[in-house]
């Protein structure tokens, strides 16, 4: 960006509005290019205090607090220069300060003066679009950060850091604003008197912020390892072995950035568990999309503004999981919408398709759907995703596996329990989701006659609960029927089974 900043300014493009919040560092790098042959004089206003020349403290031009003014004095100055207006969008949308802008870009032309307006929100009156050039400042890279972590710790102590350290605590930070990551690392700093690969967590805590002051993007916070989803042995593997999918090495090594994956399955299999262990396994921050919260009919426009703005807040904040939960229900009506919603959903959904194939930022969309058949055929498409899993009801042995999980969870000693009884016949068809509900049913039973939950009261609670997949044999059926040839399964038995069938 900033060469393309260069070029356009070199290439005497006499309107730039440069979006950004990180002032210090544009104004730096504009004071850089100013210094290119032939030099430019730099120049910058804001309203408190009027045009001032950059480096020097007292050296307001008199009277050019209105923008009008500055404007005016700008098309008045004889000699090549820049003229940085800060946070003058609130202005622009008056004719006069238009009108005048208008005037400058028509005064420029043939000399070696340009107007950089610089914001932190983007707004181009309809009068000024085919006059100016907008551009985003990008947030700090790699090697940015790494000066950030070296100042953070001094040089010394920064050369003494193992690599895989240096990594994590980098790229923990990419996402931020450089004053973000100097302050996260002093936090980390004070919090624990050093900074070292435990601190990590600390400073992903601050990308917490940048999602809430989004509103659509969720911060998941997650506490549980893939130790506490049972079974499902095969979708674990395939996420262990991306560990380091976005780590230097997998790139030097020449593998590409995983885009995502799609879980199909019976409610209540996990499919949700999977996506905050993943988070945990990965050490990456998990975003919740909520497409609820992005169609907004207030506004023609508003929609599809929601999803870019929530899109470029996950891509600011990459390496991340994005998470889509019920896929199906999110994206049901794309395909043809232009009678019930005027075509939002439709351009919503293009969007989204569009931005999967072309993205290059390492943000991994973990989604997950129940329904096969409202899911437009586009995101099955080889490409969309790396992988497509499906989770099936758990089996005698997983059901072993989830039993045993949630038990521990709520007592610490399970020799009073069957376990092996509880797996067999009797929660055949259960989801791990039912498993555990039946489990809570008895601690309440137990807990009103104030006395301890026992097997009896687990199994009578299990036998008092009808699974969906009995409620909804012929959905279940029909999933199972599509996934056989169409998705890898997520339980090593079946995906061995499914080997040896082929």
């Amino acid at each position: 960006m900033r060469e393309e900043l260069s070029i356009l300014i070199q290439a005497q493009y006499p309107l730039i509005y440069l979006n950004t919040s990180e002032e210090e560092r544009a104004e730096q790098a504009i004071a850089a290019i100013a210094q290119i042959k032939p030099a430019r004089a730099l120049f910058t206003w804001t309203v408190t205090r009027g045009m001032v020349e950059y480096g020097q403290v007292n050296a307001t031009q008199h009277n050019t607090i209105s923008p009008q003014a500055a404007i005016e004095w700008a098309i008045r100055h004889k000699d090549p220069a820049i003229f940085v207006f800060k946070d003058i969008h609130p202005f622009v949308e008056n004719p006069e300060v238009c009108r005048w802008l208008r005037d400058a870009v028509a005064s420029f032309k043939g000399t070696l003066k340009s107007i950089i307006m610089m914001s932190s929100v983007q707004s181009v009156p309809i009068e000024l679009e085919k006059e100016v050039v907008v551009l985003d400042f990008p947030l700090p890279d790699i090697q940015e950060i790494e000066a950030v972590l070296a100042e953070q710790l001094g040089q010394s102590r920064y050369h003494k850091m193992q690599p895989d350290t240096k990594e994590k605590l980098v790229r923990a930070a990419q996402g931020l604003t450089r004053d973000e990551a100097e302050k996260v690392y002093r936090k980390a700093q004070v919090t624990t008197g050093k900074l070292t690969e435990n601190e990590v967590q600390i400073v992903l805590t601050e990308k917490q912020q940048l999602v809430r002051r989004n509103g659509i993007l969720e911060y998941l916070d997650c506490e549980e390892g893939m130790g506490s989803v049972g079974g499902l042995e095969e979708l674990k593997h395939w996420l262990t072995e991306r560990t380091t999918a976005f780590s230097s090495k997998a790139r030097e090594y020449g593998l590409p950035q995983p885009k995502g994956m799609l879980i199909i399955g019976v409610p209540g299999c996990g499919k949700s568990l999977i996506a905050k262990t993943t988070s945990k396994l990965w050490s990456l921050p998990l975003v919740r999309l909520d497409m609820g919260r992005v169609y907004d009919g207030s506004t023609v426009g508003r929609s599809e503004a929601n999803l870019r703005n929530a899109l470029k807040v996950a891509e600011s904040i990459a390496p991340v999981i994005l998470f889509i939960d019920e896929l199906d229900k999110a994206f049901a009506g794309g395909a043809g919408s232009a009678d019930s919603d005027g075509g939002t959903s439709s351009r919503i959904f293009g969007s989204f398709l569009t931005w999967m194939q072309e993205k290059t930022s390492p943000v991994f969309v973990m989604a997950t759907a129940n329904r096969v058949d409202r899911l437009p055929s586009e995101f099955l498409r080889k490409g969309r995703f790396d992988e497509l899993f499906f989770i099936d009801l758990p089996n005698q042995d997983e059901r072993r596996a989830i039993f045993q999980i949630h038990l521990n969870k709520r007592r610490s000693d399970l020799s009073r329990f069957d376990i092996d009884q509880l797996a067999k016949e009797i929660t055949e068809g259960f989801s791990g989701a039912e498993i555990e509900q039946a489990l809570i049913a008895a601690m309440y039973t137990a807990f009103s006659q104030g006395r301890e939950f026992t097997q009896l009261d687990i199994i009578s609670a299990i036998k008092s609960t009808t699974p969906l997949s009995r409620t909804m044999t012929e959905q279940v059926a029909a999933l199972r029927d599509w996934a056989r040839l169409r998705a890898r399964p997520a339980a090593t038995t079946d995906a061995e089974y499914q080997r040896m069938e082929f």
